[in-house]
């Protein structure tokens, strides 16, 4: 079933060159409006949402082999405006979707991968890869328990606010970091029993007072020093789960310090402690129900969603696919509070 008075073309944000440094590399690019083809739909896109690792695609990281020119984005928001054969989506069904190649007005996706959603709405946007990353990495990879302490970093960013909500869900105790009192005051509002800002309060101080016994679970998306920081806060038993080094997007350099490195056996071995990798790939069966779950508690009032659309950003508000880099640099910049996240209607 095909839709009518679509456009002769659309556009695509792609990346021309393998590099972290995303506004340098990055052009939009036009082409003729595709045809879906079986079991696909083309989606209107209305809202794309930012993650740190989009450098880390455009760079190469996570295939070397990649061939440039390069679709970007991995996450949207929109409408169904035609359907090829074999699909139960008609044109104006909302639907959520997690494909490379988001960054553009419209996309073809294949229908066994997009989320069918009640409207088009950018609060449902955080769930699909920031949401699940935090709640399946805590429940399968950080075996949360009620009770437990645990400790996420970047807890005011995308997936950190779902994460600290999760764990409290949960029946655990949270602690989360931040960069500004604004976020301070946000992590309060999500539950966060014990904000930290970074900026004018000693983390590793603050965990060895107030938390004598350690941390059970730690969710690191930091890397560098934090990353320290938390493996020496394990409590016995405790779990860190690696989420991404931020501070090394950019620069390239490694998730860890070298002393850190060099000293994780003999500090973990006393512990019967463990660092742990999450790659949400790794664990694509899980992804439907987990979003499924999101939704339903968002709808229930148990999970908040916070979206950043750049209104208080130096080159806000984000609307529209060439404001797509300037949201890129507000996420580098930590000033944003919750899951970024730009409008492709640049009319509104």
């Amino acid at each position: 079933m095909a839709a009518k008075q679509l456009p002769a073309t659309i556009r695509k944000l792609v990346a021309t060159s393998a590099s972290p440094k995303f506004r340098e590399i990055v052009t939009i690019k036009t082409e003729p409006t595709p045809t879906p083809g079986d079991g696909e739909v083309l989606v209107k896109n209305r809202f794309v949402g930012v993650n740190a690792s989009d450098i880390n695609w455009t760079s190469g990281r996570y295939d070397p082999n990649a061939k440039f020119p390069l679709e970007t984005g991995f996450e949207a928001v929109g409408e169904v405006v035609a359907s090829g054969p074999n699909t139960s989506y008609k044109p104006g069904q909302a639907v959520m979707y997690m494909q490379f190649g988001a960054f553009s007005d419209y996309k073809l996706v294949k229908a066994n991968i997009a989320v069918p959603l009640p409207d088009v709405k950018a609060e449902y946007l955080p769930f699909i890869l920031s949401g699940n990353t935090a709640a399946i990495s805590l429940d399968k990879v950080g075996d949360i328990k009620k009770g437990e302490t645990v400790l996420i970093t970047a807890a005011a960013g995308g997936t950190g606010q779902i994460a600290v909500q999760w764990a409290k869900l949960k029946g655990c105790h949270v602690i989360g970091t931040c960069s500004s009192e604004d976020k301070v005051k946000f992590l309060k509002s999500i539950g966060c029993d014990r904000p930290v800002n970074y900026k004018t309060e000693n983390l590793r101080e603050i965990l060895k007072k107030e938390y004598p016994k350690g941390i059970d679970i730690v969710y690191e998306t930091i890397g560098g020093e934090m990353f320290d920081i938390c493996v020496e806060s394990l409590a016995t038993h405790g779990r860190l789960i690696i989420i991404g080094y931020i501070e090394g997007y950019e620069s390239g350099k490694g998730v860890v310090p070298a002393k850190t490195l060099a000293t994780l056996p003999a500090r973990l071995l006393p512990k019967s402690a463990s660092v742990r990798g999450f790659f949400l790939k790794d664990f694509s069966n899980d992804a439907g129900p987990y979003v499924a779950k999101q939704i339903q508690y968002y709808s229930e009032g148990k999970l908040q969603s916070a979206i950043d659309m750049g209104e208080k950003a130096p080159n806000g508000p984000f609307k529209g696919l060439e404001k797509i880099t300037d949201a890129v640099e507000f996420l580098y910049s930590k000033k944003s509070i919750g899951k970024i996240i730009v409008d492709l209607n640049s009319k509104l």
